[in-house]
């Protein structure tokens, strides 16, 4: 490796870092989510407390929501005060958000289904393609398909090459 690319190559790999560490914005997601729409949750279990208004899903959880899977070990669901429709989820264990092209994962979720904002924490992978973003934090916004990476954020970016 001649000396000039060994330099271009190592200053690709730290500027993401640099200007990442603080936080990135990032697209996630290239399709708009639709709070509205229905919300199907699959399991092996469920557990309903009907006093507190919450029903636990576990066991190969997989929530769908339009084109969004979300699957956890598990989920606990979080009803509005009427009871009518989902306020929230909480999923933990290891979950896998995919939405698009786009998937991440991460060690817990919560999923504000109104406002369609998910929050992933612990050891988050984000991957677009043949790109990866890792930090400790992650929110996305599924209406405005971006997502926001902080703590610790490290990128991997392809290079293409000119070679032929």
């Amino acid at each position: 490796m001649t000396g000039m690319r060994f330099l271009a190559v190592i200053l690709i790999a730290l500027l993401p870092v640099g200007l990442l560490a603080q936080g990135a914005e990032v697209g996630f997601g290239s399709i708009q989510a639709d709070p509205d729409a229905p919300v199907e949750v699959t399991a092996d279990n469920l557990s309903v407390n009907q006093n507190d208004g919450t029903a636990l899903f576990t066991g190969n959880v997989v929530v769908g929501q339009g084109e969004m899977r979300l699957s956890a070990p598990r989920v606990l669901v979080i009803y509005s005060e009427t009871r009518s429709t989902i306020d929230r989820l909480e999923a933990r264990g290891g979950v896998t958000l995919v939405s698009g092209e786009e998937a991440a994962e991460g060690d817990a979720a919560d999923y504000d289904v109104e406002a369609g904002i998910i929050v992933m924490t612990g050891n988050v992978l984000l991957t677009q393609g043949g790109n990866a973003l890792t930090a400790d934090r992650m929110e996305a916004d599924l209406n405005e398909g971006t997502a926001r990476m902080t703590g610790r954020v490290k990128t991997v970016i392809q290079q293409q090459s000119s070679d032929p």
